[in-house]
């Protein structure tokens, strides 16, 4: 008779979903409303009118900086930018096999080799390889985008900013200021929201007192995957398939029977419009305006966006499948030139910002994530006994000795027929 399951026990939210798992200065996300705050700061305030340096220092030390923290924050991040021979060596050995954001992971593990306290989780240790993973992120990403297209990387410059010198690796000239001031929009608009996937594993690794490192190499792992990481790459295809605004609807509607989800709408958390697509949809319409290739297809997508709302809200009513921030992070990124493949890589360049501060928030916390499990399995079960072995004859020493040759080697034993195993 099988084993009884014991009582059943309370229901437990299915991944964590409403769980608060701790306290946090850094963000809050309120999916009804459609807030995101940052360090005190409304996304709208924060973005694109503070950098990206500004913005990561407001989480590292909890303030906007004045211009002479600005200025040695930017000199210190700009002497970091250059990767270590070891970085650059294993960017080099994965850059024909691996994606842009695997690469990344596997490069950010060896960012641990030159500093000067890689296993240290003070706040002086956590501070430094936050400056250090912040600043070489992006010449990770950039080296490896200049190598799978045969070109050899080039070399970070401590006179651009942090956006501006990215954009200069990748494509070898000084980007327009409209093109730089995108990208770090976008960049502080993913710099941190709240206790998503990614940001928790951090959190979870570096409450063992693990280091920066690992626990931002671990951040990078949950991020690759897709439920996490997102799909901005896919809405470019399905824009390029839709090709014109009046074909948007009959297209919409025939990926809906077929059950296929609709890239670039609808959130976990949010329940309305998406803040940072707020955002982003002003940054990629600044670009459009500089590119005329770009600007249809901005236009294309606000008609599709418009479309995809009214037919979302008629197929799934009560579902609240609002725009999301890949829609927007989508037309951005190509914008600047970026392929596909590499929008979650540039993702992490800017949440990893936010990473680092919830590493130095959960080090000085110092309490150990150790949450518990609900038992489902059975109960009660017992192993069979086991059944004996026939017993074996035991061979007497006088014949051990007898099969032995004078010189002590074991005599050859008679082959024995296997007539009767047939």
């Amino acid at each position: 008779m099988p084993a009884m399951s014991g009582p059943a026990p309370p229901p437990t939210p299915r991944g964590l979903e409403g769980v608060v798992a701790t306290s946090t200065r850094l963000s809050h996300v309120d999916g009804a409303a459609g807030e995101l705050i940052i360090g005190g700061y409304e996304l709208a305030e924060l973005a694109g009118r503070a950098s990206f340096e500004e913005a990561a220092h407001l989480l590292w030390r909890g303030r906007l900086p004045d211009a002479r923290a600005l200025a040695s924050l930017r000199r210190e991040m700009a002497a970091a930018r250059r990767l270590p021979a070891q970085t650059l060596a294993v960017v080099r050995a994965a850059a024909s096999h691996a994606r842009p954001i695997d690469v990344l992971r596997m490069a950010a593990a060896t960012l641990s080799l030159d500093l000067d306290d890689p296993d240290g989780v003070s706040p002086a240790a956590d501070l430094a390889a936050a400056k250090a993973l912040t600043a070489r992120f992006p010449t990770i990403v950039a080296a490896h985008a200049r190598l799978v297209a045969g070109r050899r990387p080039i070399a970070p410059r401590a006179d651009l900013g942090h956006a501006a010198n990215f954009l200069y690796m990748i494509h070898g000239v000084e980007p327009d200021p409209i093109a730089a001031h995108a990208l770090d929009t976008y960049w502080v608009t993913v710099i941190d929201h709240g206790m998503n996937a990614s940001t928790f594993a951090a959190r979870v690794i570096a409450s063992t007192r693990s280091d920066m490192v690992s626990a931002v190499t671990g951040a990078i792992g949950a991020l690759k995957g897709p439920l996490h990481g997102g799909a901005p790459g896919p809405v470019l295809e399905m824009l390029r398939e839709i090709k014109t605004a009046d074909r948007a609807e009959p297209w919409l509607r025939r990926e809906l029977a077929a059950a296929r989800r609709i890239m670039g709408f609808g959130h976990r958390v949010y329940k309305v419009r998406d803040p940072r697509a707020e955002v982003l949809s002003r940054a990629a319409e600044e670009m459009s305006r500089a590119e005329l290739r770009d600007r249809e297809l901005f236009d294309l997508a606000r008609a599709v966006e418009s479309t995809a709302l009214r037919v979302l809200e008629e197929h799934k009513p009560g579902r609240n499948l609002r725009t999301n921030v890949e829609f927007y992070t989508a037309l951005v990124l190509q914008s600047l030139g970026l392929r596909p493949e590499q929008f979650v890589a540039m993702f992490a360049c800017g949440r990893v910002a936010g990473w680092c501060a919830h590493v130095i928030e959960q080090h000085a916390e110092d309490r150990l994530i150790r949450p518990q499990s609900a038992y489902v399995g059975p109960r009660g079960l017992r192993i069979a006994a086991p059944t004996q072995p026939p017993a074996r004859a035991q061979t007497s020493t006088r014949t051990k000795v007898a099969n032995t040759s004078r010189t002590g080697s074991p005599r050859p034993r008679k082959r024995r027929s296997t007539s009767s195993l047939r």
